[in-house]
């Protein structure tokens, strides 16, 4: 199901060894290690990103043909907007591209951008109606945060596509994306990983609920809106603390991420 990169060409560019960017590399590829222990990725499929520390017009993905598990820091590619690759060994999936490369450009703040099938959110996505029904604490670090796009039309093979999608997105922070999976973006590596992980918990909850068939009991608006604001308000230094423990995790049991060459 994943697609290469076909037109993708190699440029050069000086300054992409900086601490800062090996250490984002180092981030995103852990991300990519735990997401594949909790089985939230999907074969080849399924791919990060992040803006480039110092360069906003470049970004870092996971490139074609590796598991989530394999990642190392040394794997992650640098691309440019056009598709051309300044580091790193092989090529993007192309719907990684067409989507990551268009949403980079079309909101600059969305500094990382994860995308999975993960189960759980997948099959919300495969629902009629709002996706999250706001029942349980964990989805109260979503309202007001979502938009979902209805519009299902196949697969991301050309920056149309990439820019309808972005646009879909709009100023939300998580996009559902009926038929397909879901978007988290976030102002740090860190704050896409946490959005990613408590997003499965909270869809994992809901489908746990549903399948009891007894009606769910959401949290009045007022309430729901009101704890958005106090998790809100811890959120950049938990979602810090969360990498970082995910990093230690890692690097006790296989600090293979880590290599940077």
């Amino acid at each position: 199901m994943a697609h290469e990169l076909t037109n993708a060409g190699r440029v050069t560019r000086d300054g992409l060894d900086t601490p800062e960017i090996l250490e984002a590399k180092r981030d995103l590829a852990a991300c990519l290690r735990m997401a594949a222990r909790l089985g939230l990725q999907e074969g080849i499929c399924n791919h990060f990103s992040a803006l480039v520390p110092g360069h906003p017009d470049l970004f870092m993905v996971n490139p074609y043909g590796l598991a989530f598990e394999e990642v190392r820091a040394a794997d992650v590619l640098i691309c440019d907007f056009d598709g051309n690759v300044l580091a790193g060994e092989g090529r993007p999936e192309a719907t990684a591209f067409y989507i990551h490369a268009r949403l980079h450009k079309m909101r600059p703040g969305a500094v990382a951008a994860f995308h999975t099938h993960m189960p759980y959110a997948t099959a919300l996505a495969m629902t009629e109606g709002e996706p999250l029904v706001y029942a349980g604490q964990s989805s109260l670090k979503f309202y007001g945060r979502v938009a979902v796009d209805a519009e299902y039309n196949g697969l991301a093979l050309d920056s149309s596509e990439g820019d309808r999608i972005a646009q879909m997105m709009g100023a939300a922070d998580i996009l559902f994306m009926q038929n397909h999976g879901v978007m988290v973006v976030g102002n740090s590596i860190a704050q896409a990983w946490d959005d990613l992980y408590y997003l499965e918990r909270a869809a994992e909850a809901q489908v746990k609920a549903m399948s009891t068939g007894r009606a769910l009991v959401p949290v009045p608006p007022q309430l729901a809106e009101k704890t958005a604001r106090q998790i809100a308000e811890g959120d950049a230094e938990s979602a810090r603390l969360h990498l970082l423990s995910v990093r230690r995790i890692l690097s006790a049991s296989d600090p293979s991420y880590e290599t940077a060459a």
